[in-house]
């Protein structure tokens, strides 16, 4: 697992223990992401960084590529849940994993942006959820799921009735189990390049796995998570000659 600072800081939350150390940053105003780099020094790459993520996925820049599938191997798990400050976090039960060319990731957690952080061709979806993952070496990668409306999806409904009341406090509703699987599309195709986390200390080496099928969730769905994160979106980042490939 990471350090719990850690954990907040990859889905662009703070706790109170944390706040003391590091200032406030936010999507707007003074702290917006054009400042996040002014705000302390350990933020510096989110100016200076050349990989940064989020980023515009257009046709003319990808390169269709032999790459290896990713296997999802996600179990259940205790819900726990997190609304941070910056969006609603689940932290995930240890033993879900993926694996890809041969390397395990651990989930660690999963949580929301509104709009979607990527684009493709310039058109973000209406929300994403990004999955959390971490090898056994630290490496990060993130599963990017895009969130279009459509259906009501039970995962989300489960999430949002148990929203906690009171920010920077998790909460874990006894007997209420999840399965991220049950928010995956069908096809798990995806778009690969290497970024960095969407929020500060914007810390580049990441891997990110784009998944092209978006899964839907129901307007109403998207709706609850607006009146809490009306936006809650890194502007897209240069691609500054980076590769992006995929297998779709």
């Amino acid at each position: 697992m990471f350090p719990s600072f850690l954990l907040l800081a990859l889905a662009g939350g703070s706790c109170p223990a944390s706040e003391h150390a590091h200032p406030h940053w936010s999507y707007a105003g003074a702290t917006a992401p054009s400042h996040w780099s002014e705000l302390e020094a350990d933020y510096k790459s989110c100016a200076a960084g050349k990989t940064q993520s989020p980023i515009d996925i257009r046709d003319e820049a990808v390169q269709k590529a032999h790459l290896p599938d990713i296997t999802f191997n996600y179990l259940p798990s205790a819900l726990h849940i997190i609304d941070n400050g910056h969006t609603v976090q689940v932290n995930y039960a240890s033993g879900s994993y993926i694996t890809i060319g041969g390397e395990r990731y651990e989930l660690v957690q999963f949580h929301f942006h509104r709009p979607s952080e990527e684009k493709i061709n310039g058109q973000a979806s209406a929300m994403v959820a990004h999955l959390v993952h971490k090898n056994a070496a630290g490496k990060l990668a993130v599963v990017a799921v895009l969130l279009k409306p459509g259906n009501a999806n039970a995962l989300m409904s489960t999430l949002w009735t148990h929203w906690p009341t009171a920010k920077e406090q998790e909460a874990a509703p006894a007997g209420v189990n999840i399965n991220i699987a049950d928010l995956l599309p069908k096809d798990h195709a995806y778009y690969a390049f290497t970024g960095s986390l969407t929020t500060p200390p914007c810390s580049e080496d990441v891997h990110w796995y784009v998944l092209r099928e978006p899964s839907a969730i129901s307007a109403s769905q998207i709706a609850q998570f607006a009146r809490r994160y009306p936006m809650n979106a890194r502007p897209t980042q240069p691609l500054n000659g980076r590769e992006i490939k995929t297998n779709g």
